[in-house]
């Protein structure tokens, strides 16, 4: 886990995290008493299951194209896409192209 007291500084988060070919990898940017930050990498097909976070959360689409169910609502999403996720509220990513998806869950 990193070390919360030295500052995070990623040039480009595109490079922070190779995408597997198959299934999904994540890298944990920030973890402390107030926020946790995690990189996904996506390939095309997987997906994260619909589910909920006990705190509020941000998705930030930083690569690729996925379609993002929020609660009964699905949309297509692309890279540069934003959303805040109120506690609770149920959520699923389905990866169309190899996606990289910022995390960051507010505690």
């Amino acid at each position: 886990m990193p070390d919360s007291s030295i500052p995070v500084f990623i040039p480009d988060l595109r490079g922070a995290l190779q995408i597997p070919e198959k299934g999904i990898a994540s890298r944990i940017l920030q973890n402390d008493e107030q926020l946790k930050v995690v990189l996904y990498g996506l390939a095309a097909g997987p997906d994260l299951s619909l589910h909920a976070a006990p705190a509020p959360t941000i998705l930030y689409f930083v690569n690729g194209e996925a379609t993002l169910t929020l609660a009964d609502d699905t949309m297509a999403v692309r890279t540069g896409a934003f959303t805040h996720l109120p506690s609770h509220l149920k959520h699923a990513i389905l990866a169309d192209t190899p996606v990289l998806v910022l995390l960051i869950v507010m505690k």
